[in-house]
């Protein structure tokens, strides 16, 4: 036996010892994880038990456990259990045991066991093609369906737009380095795109070969692929290189070597399969022994490299290459364990829902690939049951993209139509109609999405289309009159309030958050700040342009506080420079959410995100209230250790009419009075505008420009502001919130009456 083993202290970037007394289990069995003992390769025994004492005939015994995270094979009854581990190796223990844990099993939870390795891949068959049809057999049959139905099945657009243009274009060059190897966005794009139609060719022609039995098609197909099977592996298309590049150009290989394996000479197949292994083996090195996720599991790109990557290739490879296997079952443990390191149980996604669309996409598709495959679905997963509410009441098709958190390649854009596309896949894993009506909609509104970059270069709705119509049923759309008013996705801290979410023309909603992910990875420094949008026109909102990650745009204005309706202490805000831990310490937390008869609540703690740029930040409280389902009244409380000057910030792309305390934003479809009911410290100075402090002129030439106003308060040790926002139709420039402030010793009430009917707040006293 080894010394005791090492357990520090999980840090905010590491993943944590769960699960534990405190853990609110969602799922049967749980999903236990453990800092590892050390860096580098560590194998390990699992204990479960049913007593403390871990008598042999109550517990579980489990090894060997290859990293340091587990989900068992079996569910366990509900009740009071025990848990420890120790290193593994040679099948025999190696450290003394662990602490023990105690957690308790509710009853009721949905089981969502994994099963062990050595019987994971029971119904893997060896034949191909494996991606998505398995094998003559069902290829046979959706050939039929084809010929009886090519529209209803989705096959005749496919092939019409999405196979009929490769036969006319050549294989396309390899592409070369970056001019004196100096990346620029453009130039990064344009070649993620070349690999991306790479993909699309080899992929498109060799199902469309195969189904069609169509020897021009295969010849064209088969042309391509070993075409781009011969490209540099190590060149420009490396992961290390451009890792988008890679991800497309691995999986192109993959498609291709699966379902052009029957027209492959002996000799063709060990080369592609060879280039495909050596693109794989890049991108499984950095995710598991470079990035290690596993350990520290927010690298956005190396996570979603797993369902671009991993799966797909492995599953092409598998029976083949013994390295496949390893991967794909690393894969699956993190999938069934630790995934998704953005969001839990109720659905939510830290980095925003750009970031959830592009790594929900990768991932829709790998969960149907496996599951096609293997047999075994995720869908049962508490998170994939959930996560379509995180469009639908944080990014709804009738709001602005505008009027959401992060970073995002479509701001300013109708919502993504691949946004749709996803949602719809829950529309058909779980029955829910307000799902389809997401997706109608957003395919309504985005005519032209094929022609955008961020559609282009990333995914094909054809081929989506003729998967989802072969895999799924229809569902009818319903409208969602009756989404809940106010919705907290507490695992990632942000809260939606809505007001006929159904109607673009009647819809009210406020989006605001506080997050524990702070400002890590896609995320801004912006606990706290929300979003209006009321009658079809975004009110309220974060300025600004992608321009590009890490353009002067990204690192100086949209990352950063002075970008979002919020506060800065003295010109200073939350921390927003790119430093993961940092990132991760400048965290928020929404300390309650309620709905009352007449008011939707929120109370939001960001102090913690202050700390780094502001140490002497005591205490940041913001109460959002939603009145009568009509006008919001905002209310700050900050606490200094030394005298201080709030900036109050607020963001519309409208100049604003600004007069003493007030200041009027007017839209085209709706407008929004904006009053200063109160301050502590006495009257604020407003100042607007259109500048964007910091950013390369350059980058925003011809761009639009957008509003920003600063409400400055007197130096005080603390303050209490509220702030009363009124939107209105266009037809109601009329309508007025009056309001007074009476001082009860202990604090102050704040009374708002609208039509005729008043609404009490109170704001806590500043000492």
């Amino acid at each position: 036996m080894g010394t005791a083993l090492y357990q520090p202290q999980s840090g905010l970037l590491t993943v944590q010892y769960q699960p534990d007394e405190t853990t609110r289990l969602v799922e049967n069995p749980p999903r236990f994880t453990w800092i590892p003992a050390q860096l580098e390769e560590d194998c390990y025994v699992l204990q479960i038990s049913e007593d403390g004492q871990f008598q042999a005939e109550r517990t579980l015994t489990f090894a060997p456990i290859p990293y340091n995270f587990y989900t068992p094979d079996r569910v366990l009854a509900p009740g009071t259990y025990y848990w420890r581990y120790a290193l593994w190796d040679g099948g025999k223990q190696q450290s003394e045991w662990s602490v023990a844990r105690r957690f308790v099993v509710p009853e009721g939870l949905p089981a969502t066991a994994l099963p062990a390795r050595e019987n994971r891949y029971a119904q893997a068959q060896e034949e191909h093609p494996r991606l998505w049809l398995r094998g003559a057999e069902e290829v046979a049959r959706f050939r039929a369906k084809v010929k009886a139905d090519p529209i209803g099945s989705g096959w005749q657009p496919f092939y019409e737009k999405s196979v009929l243009p490769w036969t006319a274009r050549e294989p396309i060059p390899a592409p070369q380095p970056y001019p004196n190897n100096q990346r620029t966005a453009p130039l990064w794009r344009s070649m993620y795109i070349a690999c991306q139609e790479a993909l699309y060719a080899i992929r498109h022609l060799s199902m469309a070969g195969v189904i069609l039995e169509d020897e021009a098609l295969l010849g064209k197909a088969k042309a391509w692929l070993l075409h781009v099977a011969a490209w540099d592996a190590d060149g420009a298309t490396s992961r290390d290189y451009n890792d988008e590049a890679a991800f497309r150009i691995a999986g192109a290989l993959a498609w291709g070597y699966d379902w052009l394996y029957g027209e492959l000479s002996e000799e063709e197949r060990d080369a592609v399969r060879g280039e495909l292994l050596r693109r794989t083996q890049q991108v499984a090195v950095h995710v598991i022994e470079r990035s290690k996720i596993h350990q520290v599991p927010y690298d956005s790109h190396a996570v979603r490299s797993l369902s671009s990557v991993l799966v797909p290739c492995s599953i092409a490879m598998l029976h083949e290459e013994p390295q496949a296997r390893e991967w794909l079952d690393y894969t699956m443990e993190y999938y069934w364990t630790l995934y998704t390191p953005w969001g839990g149980a109720d659905g939510g996604w830290a980095e925003g829902p750009h970031y959830w669309t592009t790594g929900m996409a990768a991932l829709l598709e790998a969960i149907e690939l496996m599951k096609k495959y293997t047999g075994l679905s995720l869908y049962d997963r508490p998170f994939f049951r959930k996560t379509g509410d995180f469009p639908l009441y944080c990014y709804n098709p009738n709001t602005s993209t505008r009027t959401s958190f992060g970073d995002n390649s479509t701001l300013g854009e109708a919502i993504s139509t691949k946004v749709g596309y996803n949602i719809r896949q829950y529309a058909g894993v779980t029955g829910n109609g307000w799902y389809q009506w997401y997706y109608e909609k957003v395919k309504d509104l985005d005519t032209d999405a094929d022609s955008k970059f961020y559609n282009y270069g990333w995914w094909d709705f054809r081929f989506d289309d003729l998967l989802y119509l072969h895999d799924y049923p229809a569902v009818e759309a319903v409208e969602p009159k009756d989404a809940e008013p106010v919705k907290w996705f507490r695992d990632v801290g942000w809260v939606a309030m809505h007001h006929r979410m159904e109607d673009p023309d009647e819809q009210i909603m406020l989006l605001t958050k506080a997050s524990e992910y702070g400002s890590v990875s896609h995320s801004h420094a912006d606990q706290g700040a929300f979003h209006i949008h009321a009658y079809g026109e975004p009110l309220a909102v974060e300025t600004g342009y992608y321009v590009a990650f890490n353009s002067s745009m990204h690192l100086r204005w949209r990352r950063q506080t002075v970008s979002k309706n919020s506060i800065l202490i003295d010109g200073k805000g939350q921390f927003g420079d790119i430093d993961k831990a940092l990132n991760m310490a400048a965290s928020g937390r929404v300390e309650e959410v309620r709905r009352e008869k007449t008011y939707s609540y929120v109370r939001m703690n960001a102090t913690n995100a202050y700390m780094e740029n502001v140490p002497y930040m005591k205490r940041y409280v913001r109460e959002i209230y939603f009145v009568r389902n009509s006008y919001f009244v905002v209310v700050d409380s900050v606490d200094l250790s030394e005298p201080g000057r709030v900036n109050w910030l607020f963001h519309t792309l409208y100049e604003m009419n600004v007069k003493g305390q007030t200041f009027q934003v007017n839209g085209r479809k709706a407008s929004m009075e904006g009053r200063f009911v109160f301050s502590s410290s006495g009257d604020l100075t407003l100042s607007q505008t259109d500048e964007f402090v910091g950013v390369d002129p350059q980058e925003i030439e011809g761009l639009t420009r957008h509003w920003h106003l600063t409400a400055t308060t007197p130096q005080a040790g603390s303050h209490r502001i509220a702030a009363l926002l009124v939107p209105k139709r266009k037809a109601e420039s009329g309508k007025y919130v009056s309001y007074f402030v009476d001082d009860q010793g202990f604090g102050y009430n704040l009374y708002c009456t609208d039509n005729g009917a008043t609404q009490k707040i109170e704001i806590a006293k500043a000492f």
